[in-house]
């Protein structure tokens, strides 16, 4: 496959199949599909985040940036009932899959299924969750990061996970020396996971 997950429009045939996979303790079927963020199911990284972050508490207003099949986005809507969560990404075979794994497990009323240029100007978030796209570039992903963790409440939050292997004690370093306060909140099967807060 010469494209990447991060397409805005993957030209290979949709291959979707169907999933079980365990979020925040929960198991739950899903459907993922060729041409998104692990279209075999949930992955690793993924999956360390789930396990070392406990959900959110009450009605906070949460992003997952990068969203794939939606794996983020519906563990903390099952988790946390009363969260609004925004699920971005470029892809729209990804953006899809969300919408439809969503109503599958009836949260299709809290999740919202955008790209980026859909997300209002003024939309501000309490936590942001997500499994970077690293393979962006450094560039392109600094920019990102920039972009949205610019959008968290002055108490807001933003847990990242990132692989050893793919830069995540230089990501760390980057995130502090641009003036946010970023601390390594767990390390496991390979990845880290950075607690990030907002600059002053």
């Amino acid at each position: 496959m010469n494209e990447h997950y991060f397409s805005g429009a993957p030209t290979g045939p949709e291959r979707r199949r169907t999933v079980s996979v365990e979020l925040f303790g929960r198991t739950v079927t899903v459907e993922t599909a060729s041409g998104v963020f692990a279209g075999d199911g949930l992955d690793k990284g993924t999956a360390v985040l789930l396990r070392e972050v406990p959900p959110p508490l009450g009605s906070p207003r949460v992003l997952d940036l990068g969203c794939g099949w939606g794996s983020i986005a519906l563990g903390l809507a099952l988790a946390t009932p009363g969260a609004r969560i925004d699920a971005v990404d470029v892809n729209e075979r990804a953006l899809a899959l969300c919408r439809d794994n969503a109503d599958r497990l009836g949260a299709g009323g809290r999740i919202r299924a955008l790209r980026p240029d859909q997300i209002a100007e003024d939309a501000t978030y309490d936590q942001i969750w997500s499994n970077p796209p690293i393979r962006i570039g450094k560039q392109a992903l600094h920019e990102l990061l920039q972009t949205w963790l610019a959008r968290l409440t002055p108490e807001g939050v933003a847990y990242l996970v990132v692989g050893k292997n793919l830069g995540a004690d230089t990501l760390a370093g980057w995130l502090i020396s641009a003036g946010y306060d970023c601390a390594r909140l767990a390390s496991a099967k390979g990845f880290r996971v950075l607690d990030v807060r907002p600059r002053d």
